[in-house]
């Protein structure tokens, strides 16, 4: 690698973007921003690309494309258009580092080509692996693939110098998300304004729905079997209000670690671009004198089906977690459009399951037709 670490990313308009360049921004002598991607978003990227002078740029929607090309034409810097140009951006602009923040299944081929490319990948994007599960991992050599999820970062973390077979469970929290403690038949009139309010994370619209219903918990469980080859009998799931511990590991002794911090993406965001070295913290650190309490509780399972949902999915495995995620992709957006209740989300996600059939795990272009066959089921149950 050069002095300064050449990272791209991939969703920089987003949450985990956006975040990240302000990392980079706090560390110019450490980080050089060399490629940015993002769907749709014209105005920010354009405005990225001048604040860190990055010559390579890639959207995937064509009219986004022109009116980016548009806002930086007085610069020399090619456009580049389609999902296609998104995924081969990191390796045209020589990355170290490529940080896929991609929302949705759209990553999966983003997470393939980075993989192949031989640069480190820090991955966001949980739906590479939730879709592409073996696909993924096979392709993974040693320590190329570094979690950004505060949960896995966490558990990553934990696991650093010990055996794998020592391993007796992994402990994924949550926070239980604005409706912990409600029962079912308090969710129908939930608006997409309530469910946007997270108690303890800041982050964008779609993982915020899915930490409302419970369904990122489910999704992160099965992106926790695959990073960590771990079977979903040592998955253990518990919600965790003060969102202060970020995840567990227990270890066949009896030995928990636990890692702990603020709830703040910067730090998981960060450590996945420095590993294995740390950098100052670009927040204030815990104080506990003043943390107070630390609780603890199940999941409801009932409440929160999308949950249950999700680890069927993952147990059942082969096409399954592909099924299920573009039916929660489609039926979020429902949601939030006000084409669907809180608990048709749920509702939707399960019919479209018991439709499917489990196939193995063959290739992209095989979940790629399931992804579109799913959307369009799912979006006929949602109107």
């Amino acid at each position: 690698m050069s002095a300064r670490v050449r990272i791209a990313i991939l969703g920089s308009t987003g949450s985990i973007g956006r975040q990240a360049l302000e990392i980079a921004a706090a560390h110019p002598d450490r980080i050089e921003v060399v490629a940015l991607a993002a769907h749709s978003s014209a105005e920010s990227i354009a405005s990225q690309v001048r604040t860190f002078r990055v010559r390579h740029v890639a959207l995937g929607d064509g009219a986004a494309a022109a009116r980016a090309a548009s806002l930086v034409s007085d610069l020399d810097i090619d456009v580049e258009v389609g999902p296609d140009a998104v995924a081969m951006l990191p390796e045209i602009a020589g990355a170290d580092i490529v940080i896929n923040a991609l929302v949705g299944a759209a990553g999966l081929r983003a997470t393939l080509r980075t993989l192949d490319s031989g640069a480190i990948l820090a991955l966001a994007n949980k739906e590479s692996l939730v879709v592409g599960g073996e696909l993924v991992t096979g392709r993974a050599g040693p320590g190329q693939m570094i979690p950004v999820d505060s949960e896995h970062s966490a558990i990553y973390q934990c696991l650093l110098g010990e055996d794998e077979r020592d391993v007796a469970a992994i402990w994924l929290t949550a926070s239980g998300g604005p409706f912990r403690g409600r029962i079912r038949d308090e969710l129908a009139d939930i608006s997409p304004a309530e469910a946007l309010a997270h108690p303890t994370w800041t982050m964008g619209p779609k993982i915020t729905i899915d930490s409302a219903t419970l369904m990122n918990k489910g999704l992160e469980a099965i992106e926790a079997h695959h990073l960590f080859d771990v079977g979903y009998d040592r998955i253990r799931i518990v919600v965790h209000p003060q969102s202060c511990i970020h995840s567990m590991v227990e270890y066949v002794d009896g030995s928990v670690k636990a890692h702990l911090g603020v709830t703040d993406m910067r730090i998981p965001i960060q450590y996945a671009i420095s590993h294995p070295r740390r950098w100052p913290a670009p927040v204030e650190p815990v104080d506990f004198t003043k943390l107070g309490s630390l609780d603890f509780e199940p999941p409801d399972l009932e409440t929160f089906r999308c949950l249950a949902l999700a680890l069927e999915a993952g147990r059942a495995g082969g096409t399954m977690p592909a099924v299920m995620n573009a039916a929660n992709e489609v039926a979020v957006a429902a949601f939030l459009d006000g084409s669907c209740r809180f608990t048709d989300i749920d509702t939707t996600v399960e019919r479209i399951m018991i439709a499917h059939t489990v196939e193995a795990l063959e290739s992209v272009e095989q979940l790629e037709a399931l992804d579109a066959w799913a959307r369009g089921r799912a979006r006929k149950e949602c109107t």
